[in-house]
């Protein structure tokens, strides 16, 4: 336990930039009423209402979300609810004479154990996700409705982990913040940090601290400074100062051209997961929009979308950028991203399954319908069509194949097709080697698969976090030979990973003459400032 007087610094992983002073609340499992548990027969009909109970909980929390990756979370959640091969065993030892809360520890415990000692990093990392099931089942076993503390304004919480459920249950505003044990920069939580701007610290370590314990955390340093003194604390607020300087600097920064000190132009796009999240901005903003995930249009619904739906979304993307480029991502499904009725159940290694344009070409008939919604929208703006996870050529040949064949169906239909560009992602390494033998029209960079593939570190894997990281130099100098493949064949060539956003990462990203990147709509005066203040001679 931390000494309740003396400073104490922990070292920890930045995960989500920001500053927060406040007192440390400790977040402990424990359940406030005891259950009397009744006859094997109503055991088995509690727990079954426990997991419909939690499966509404979790669909309801769905559509308060207004992104496409965080429901895709909640959505892996629910399919697990619904698996048998979670349920099965427990009210088996239901049936044996066990209570329903103990017979689903057991059944969780042994599953969550398993998974964190899989080779495959995608399994531990999913870890977190069944012991966030279980507590949230038990607890209403227990009668108690909610599995989230209350958390007091400039609450700092430590836990050892944080499933995404749990961070949307939980109202960040007014200085709260988060500091982990565990987790990772790259997993689900972060990511939902730094999109709602909450300073977040990981990795800290197996730390006892006391509740109520006075604290300033640094998301910038990735430290957690307990029992504070008069210098800290003062230092503190100077650097609070400057902080707020910046953000309004990012502001009016967020509204001009992005130009490095040498002069050269750098392309700013939005990274973009529903078009809600559009509503509030200005197109001038960006310089177009470089990744649309389409996976918002799959999630959370019965059934697929259909061709109508989807054109009339992707038809107002283009329109709101006012003949700026668009960047819409075919469906990316598989792996982490769960779609209902198309995506496996229980592949071995989902991050390398059937995902990404591999699901899309084994399900040639959901392809062709988003297809054609987008060929049909390309007489709205300027379109540029994505695919995904591609590793070899002859799956961009088929993915081109088809567009072609969609194309002249819709024109023998009589129905208007624009012009349109056709891209790949570049987030394989065996597709980052060989780039040059692609047949495309320009490159995206998915900096966070390519890192994960790259070093065979899962993204949300604590335990191999340090090895996730985009500035390892097997990283900087794929992207490097990526930017260098894609000038010599005079093609366009972005980043749309959580890299181009992050200060850290961005100059050197600039130094390997990458000059286009696409983040999140809140990121983007601040990686402008940073492009203005780069060159080639501070950088080294």
């Amino acid at each position: 336990m931390a000494d309740s007087q003396a400073p104490v610094c922990l070292q920890g992983r930045p995960a989500s930039p920001g500053l927060a002073a406040g007192t440390v609340l400790v977040y402990a499992d424990g359940f406030r009423q005891r259950r009397q548990a009744g006859t094997s027969g109503e055991e088995q009909e509690a727990l079954r209402m426990a997991l419909q109970q939690a499966a509404g909980d979790l669909s309801a929390l769905m559509e308060r979300i207004d992104d496409a990756e965080t429901s895709a979370v909640l959505e892996f959640q629910v399919a697990l609810l619904e698996d048998d091969n979670l349920s099965e065993p427990a009210f088996q030892r239901i049936g044996g004479g066990e209570p329903a809360d103990r017979a689903f520890r057991a059944v969780i415990d042994a599953m969550a154990a398993d998974y964190r000692a899989a080779a495959d990093e995608y399994f531990a990392a999913r870890a977190s996700d069944l012991e966030d099931l279980g507590e949230r089942v038990i607890r209403l076993l227990h009668g108690e409705a909610t599995v989230c503390p209350r958390l007091p304004i400039g609450a700092i919480l430590l836990a050892d982990d944080l499933s995404p459920s749990r961070f949307l249950a939980m109202d960040w505003s007014n200085d709260r913040a988060i500091a982990l044990r565990r987790g990772s920069p790259t997993a689900h939580v972060a990511m939902l940090a730094r999109s709602r701007e909450v300073p977040m610290v990981v990795g800290l370590g197996d730390v006892g601290v006391a509740a109520d314990t006075p604290a300033l955390l640094d998301g910038e340093a990735g430290t957690l400074l307990l029992n504070p003194g008069g210098e800290d604390r003062a230092a503190f607020r100077q650097r609070q100062i400057a902080l707020r300087g910046e953000h309004r600097e990012d502001a009016q920064l967020s509204l001009l051209p992005a130009r490095t000190r040498d002069g050269e132009a750098v392309s700013v796009h939005l990274n973009i997961a529903d078009p809600e999240e559009l509503r509030r901005l200005d197109p001038a903003l960006c310089d177009g929009i470089g990744l649309v995930r389409t996976e918002f249009l799959f999630h959370g619904r019965r059934g697929l979308p259909d061709e109508t739906e989807q054109f009339e979304v992707y038809r107002r993307l283009l329109r709101w950028a006012e003949d700026r480029p668009v960047t819409i991502r075919t469906l990316d499904a598989g792996g982490d991203k769960p779609v209902a009725g198309l995506t496996l159940v229980g592949e071995a290694n989902p991050f390398l399954g059937l995902r990404g344009v591999r699901l899309s070409l084994a399900h040639p008939a959901v392809f062709r319908v988003q297809l054609r919604a987008l060929l049909r929208s390309a007489c709205c703006g300027r379109l540029r069509i994505m695919i995904p996870m591609v590793s070899v050529p002859r799956e961009m040949t088929a993915a081109r194949a088809l567009v072609h064949e969609v194309r002249e169906e819709l024109q023998a239909e009589g129905r208007s097709v624009g012009d349109f560009e056709l891209g790949m992602m570049v987030e394989v390494p065996a597709a980052a080697l060989t780039l040059d033998a692609f047949q495309v029209d320009f490159y995206s960079i998915g900096s966070n698969d390519l890192t994960q593939y790259l070093l065979a570190a899962g993204r949300d894997a604590s335990a191999v976090a340090d090895l996730a990281d985009p500035l390892e130099p097997a990283v900087l100098n794929t992207i490097a030979a990526v930017v260098a493949s894609a000038r010599r064949r005079g093609l366009p060539v972005s980043l749309c990973g959580d890299a181009g956003a992050d200060p850290r990462v961005l100059p050197h990203l600039l130094a390997t003459g990458l000059r286009s990147v696409s983040v999140a709509p809140a990121a983007v005066g601040r990686v402008k400032r940073i492009v203005n203040d780069w060159s080639r001679a501070s950088h080294g």
